[in-house]
């Protein structure tokens, strides 16, 4: 599998590499079902080089619970035993935001290899306090932007590098959140204040704008505009109300390395009209890409073109290359595909920068240059004014 990395630092690209089957431990991993059960689970039941070997929850019962759910040999209930276990090689952990950097403190602490969900801290302050103890460690990390495993980006990015539309002279992405709407369920009550670090900016947003970067370059400098439009929103289910500071409206322009000028517009919800529409303008054609949510990282993603003289879109169907991990084929039917596969072929970049010692998967490094960009967003709106990345 090709790099999909820009950064690894030189002291995860030279760590240890672990031994095959990777033994994996999950912290956060519920009986109740969420993220960890929906993507995780599936793609390392069906990866060679892994194994599931334990998990953590926020007591022993619940993780007693969830290691019968799943059949996870390890059930513990607590991060420190986890971590400690001889048992684990790498540490994912799969919590909420405001609990990353006391559970990947914990996993560095013990030596292990980590990977982390997206954001990796609440802020750039802690990302970068992260990515400077994983240095300290010596061991490899990884964060999960998975939006660059997508088969539809890394086509994007071929189409792009390999002259499809010419010189890229602009960018312009429009996309619904599908969360921070006017309803909010229950579990999501965390997401609506904006201290919890797990917003629309930090989510779609962080994960959508990865993907734009990995396929046209990062961004030099931006003016942003965030918006709360909705401060008060309603619980699904019982209707009552709750304040939400989370920005439900995201504006952002820049300019890439390129000198090619980007736009991006979130919103809320979902949209009766376009809830994702990617375009890229060159001299010599452009690229359309549509979806049904601005979370890049998880979206069903169609690909069309055009060039030269025809002034119409033709579909440009994903290549078999960039389906390449074929223990994967079979999530095709499940509704959860692309959250399933785009997770599994990040997985699968993992186990050769551990057992090979490449460097395929963003790594603690690369989430700093993300939170950079997003911190660079927040305090252009806070100002007003432009601000250099």
């Amino acid at each position: 599998m090709k790099s999909t990395a820009a950064s690894v630092t030189a002291a995860s690209a030279g760590a240890t590499s672990v031994p095959s089957p990777v033994r994996v431990g999950i912290v956060g991993l519920s009986a109740r079902g969420g993220w960890a059960s929906r993507s995780h689970l599936p793609a390392l039941a069906r990866l060679k080089g892994y194994e599931l070997r334990a998990l953590s929850a926020s007591s022993e019962a619940s993780a007693r619970a969830a290691g019968e759910e799943y059949g996870v040999p390890l059930a513990f209930g607590s991060t420190d035993e986890l971590v400690r276990s001889d048992q684990v090689d790498l540490v994912v952990v799969s919590v909420r935001v405001p609990l990353h950097r006391e559970v990947v403190l914990a996993a560095l602490g013990a030596g292990k290899a980590v990977l982390s969900e997206w954001p990796l801290g609440n802020g750039l302050a802690e990302a970068e306090e992260l990515a400077a103890a994983a240095d300290r460690a010596g061991v490899r990390t990884f964060v999960g932007l998975q939006a660059r495993s997508a088969p539809a980006v890394r086509h994007v990015r071929e189409l792009v590098a390999d002259g499809y539309v010419g010189e890229v002279l602009s960018t312009t992405l429009v996309a619904s959140g599908r969360g921070w709407g006017p309803v909010f369920e229950p579990s999501g009550a965390y997401l609506l204040d904006e201290r919890n670090g797990a917003t629309m900016l930090t989510i779609p947003f962080g994960h959508t704008v990865d993907g734009l970067t990995m396929a046209l370059g990062e961004f030099t400098e931006v003016s942003a505009t965030l918006a709360t439009r909705r401060p008060v929103v309603r619980e699904a289910g019982t209707g009552r109300t709750a304040p939400m500071t989370a920005a439900d409206q995201i504006a952002v322009s820049g300019r890439l390395e390129s000198g090619a000028v980007a736009t991006a517009h979130f919103r809320s919800g979902l949209s009766r009209g376009t809830d994702f529409h990617w375009e890229i303008n060159g001299t010599e054609g452009d690229l359309v890409v549509t979806g049904d949510s601005g979370h890049l990282q998880q979206a069903a993603l169609t690909v069309r073109g055009g060039r030269g003289a025809d002034r119409g879109l033709t579909e440009l169907p994903v290549p078999a290359r960039h389906l390449d991990v074929p223990e994967l084929a079979e999530l095709r039917g499940l509704p959860s595909y692309d959250v399933a596969y785009n997770v599994g072929a990040q997985y699968a970049q993992i186990l050769a920068d551990l057992t090979e010692g490449t460097a395929h998967a963003p790594d603690f490094a690369h989430a700093v240059r993300r939170q950079r960009l997003l911190d660079a967003i927040g305090r252009s709106a806070a100002t007003g004014r432009r601000v250099a990345v």
